[in-house]
This record gives C-alpha cells, structure tokens and sequence, in this order.
C-alpha cells in the first residue's frame, strides 16, 4: 500500500489519483499540480498508437491548464487542426515536466474505493494508491466509472466503425483538395478528411500530413466476430494486424469507386500499408459525475460520436472546472462538496454534447446497437 500522497506536504493542497494518461487524464493532471495538490497517475498502458485522429485546438490552450505561459524551449500545444498523437505528445512533456506530478506505467487499475478521509485506485499488481481524490480518465472502458455509476457503467455500441489512417502529403500524387477539411457522404458512408500540420508542425502544401476517419456502419458483424463488440458492449479498437485482409480488399475496392482524390489515394496508400484502425463507435450519456471522493473525466465521463467534434474540447473544459471547484479555502473533508460543485457545472453541458452525437448516430446507423 502506498499512502505517501496522502500524506500533508508543506505547499501543498492535498493529493489527487489520475486513473489514466490520456488527454484528459494528463489535462487534469495539470490543472490540479497549478492549483497545488500532488498528481499520481496511473497508466495501463505504454503504447500510443499513431492513428489519423484529429482535434480542434485552441489558442493557449497549455496556459490556461497550467497557468503559466510555456517557458523557453518547454512543450507547446499549437492551436488549429492538430493530430492526435502530438497533441498526447506535448500534453505528456508539460506533465513530465512538472515536479508535482509523478506518473506509473504500466500500472492497471482493476479497483477503485473511499471512505470519509480518502480514495483509493488499487492495480493488478495488488498495490493501494491512496489519495484525497481520485479522478477517473480512464476513457470509454472506464473502471473508475463501474465505482461511480455502479448501476450504468457501460457506453454502448452505436452501430458504427470508424476507419481512420495518417499518412504525409510526400507520399501522395494527387492535387490538394479545395479545403482544409472534406465531409463526404456516399452511399451509407460518411468520410471525414482533413489536412493536419506536417511532423515538424509544417503547414505548407506538400509538408503537411493528410488524416482520414470512415464512418462505416456495415461491418457490425466484423466487429463482434474480432470481439471488439460484446453484448452491444465496445470492448476494443481493431488495429491492421486484426482485420481481415479480405475486409482491407472491400474497403480498396469501395474507395476507388466512390472517394475522390487526393483521399481515395490516401486511402488506398494506408490500405496498401496496412496503417489502419477500426474503432467502433460507443456513446455514454452520464447520470453523474460524481460519488464521494470519486469523479469522472473526459470520455469516462461523457462519450459523444465523434461526429460531434467536441470530445476534446469538452475534456479540456471538465479539467478546468474541476481545478475552479477544487481551487475553493476548505480544507481536504470539504473535497465531496467541491466535486459536487464541478458536477454541477459539467453535468448539463456534458449531456447536451452526448444527445447531439446520438442525432447523428440515429440517423447514420438507425439499426443502432442491435444490428
């Protein structure tokens, strides 16, 4: 049992668990350090996989998380379009770089629990990390979200997969397409495709990276033959080395009839690499945030389609308010009532981003989960 962040530390205000270091699990992680309290987070997983995910970023996104401007030479998280792997990026140099915040991985969290003083995250391996809070960033799959939701712990599978690839500009021939940013529909396909800053950060044509994401609703049956559906359940993302070639041949053989280029050579390029993803599409409208001393974050917490294109923003906006309502003068048996107060303002707003991505998924796939 490790209590050593629970213990009083002079300049600190108390301690707090993160369950999971992905984007909101590291924002939180910031916001807590900035407003004083010592951040132990704990990572299942070393592996972050290079997928064409995008996100919109705001401008000084890192300041307002950290409360500092970034220092010489120290992570920036640029503004725009940025892809998702280098937005983790800078997000986990900020936090390595923060002597408050100590981080565990492999470390998986199998258990969470509390009682009047603390909280409490124990991992396979038997050790208890005790803390005044625990927040819950574990994403879709949450566990923290099985202590705090014990009757509604699950997201459910809406019906979908979305195919997504990254890919450099230098390796393609076509000419750019008009925009930034394609919506295309086709058939019973919607196809997401945007340009995103070159490795380098590089905005110029020819410099920059093309990412694509494939709403497909047709391969239900795929996804639940692989297991990474159960019982309506979304258990996992398919990486290439589990999709049948045979499926890979649909897919070239669809994208070359109804995609146009540049991205049906892109994603005929990534194809031909086997450099894609399926991950199947589950949405979780939350009854709560909170229990006790236990709260919920990002997608543990809300999981809209992706369609929405607010995930992310939603996760930064939960990591700040939960900072506001924890930064109060009470002392550390005042943390449920503060959590109470981040609920309070997140709760609504969550629930509205999750019932506009449900107007989609009803429409996109109107079999829904029992197809």
């Amino acid at each position: 049992m490790t209590e050593d962040q629970h213990e009083s530390h002079p300049g600190t205000r108390g301690s707090a668990i993160v369950v999971g270091a992905s984007l909101a699990g590291l924002m939180s992680a910031l916001t807590l350090s900035r407003i004083g309290m010592r951040v132990t987070m704990l990572e299942r997983s070393t592996r972050k996989v290079r997928t064409g995910a995008a996100l919109p970023v705001s401008d000084g996104l890192l300041e307002r998380l950290t409360g500092r401007r970034p220092g010489r030479g120290a992570a920036v998280v640029p503004s725009g379009a940025q892809a998702w792997a280098d937005v983790h990026a800078s997000l986990r140099a900020a936090v390595e770089a923060d002597p408050r915040i100590s981080h565990r991985s492999p470390a998986r969290v199998t258990d969470v629990g509390q009682d009047r003083r603390s909280a409490w995250a124990v991992t396979d391996d038997g050790e208890s990390h005790h803390a005044d809070l625990v927040v819950g960033a574990d994403g879709h799959a949450s566990v923290v979200r099985r202590h705090t939701i014990p009757e509604a712990p699950d997201a459910t599978f809406s019906g979908y997969v979305i195919w997504l690839g990254l890919i450099d500009e230098r390796e393609i021939r076509s000419r750019p397409w008009s925009s930034d940013l394609a919506i295309l529909y086709e058939r019973d396909y919607c196809l997401n495709a945007y340009y995103l800053p070159g490795a380098d950060g590089s905005v110029s044509p020819g410099r920059r990276r093309l990412g694509w994401g494939w709403y497909d609703s047709g391969r239900n049956d795929l996804l639940r033959k692989c297991g990474a559906v159960v019982d309506d359940i979304v258990q996992r993302s398919l990486r290439s080395a589990d999709i049948p070639d045979a499926t890979f041949d649909e897919l070239a053989d669809e994208a070359r009839e109804i995609w146009p280029n540049p991205w049906r050579e892109v994603i005929l390029e990534c194809i031909s690499r086997r450099e894609v993803i399926g991950t199947p599409i589950g949405e979780y409208l939350p009854r709560r945030l909170v229990s006790g001393r236990v709260c919920l974050v990002g997608d543990a917490a809300h999981l809209p389609s992706p369609m929405t294109g607010s995930g992310f923003s939603a996760s930064a906006q939960d990591a700040l308010a939960l900072a506001e309502a924890l930064d109060g003068k009470g002392n550390r048996s005042s943390i449920p009532e503060a959590l109470r107060r981040y609920e309070a303002r997140r709760l609504d707003p969550a629930r509205q981003l999750v019932h506009s991505g449900q107007g989609f998924s009803h429409s996109f796939a109107p079999r829904g989960a029992a197809q």
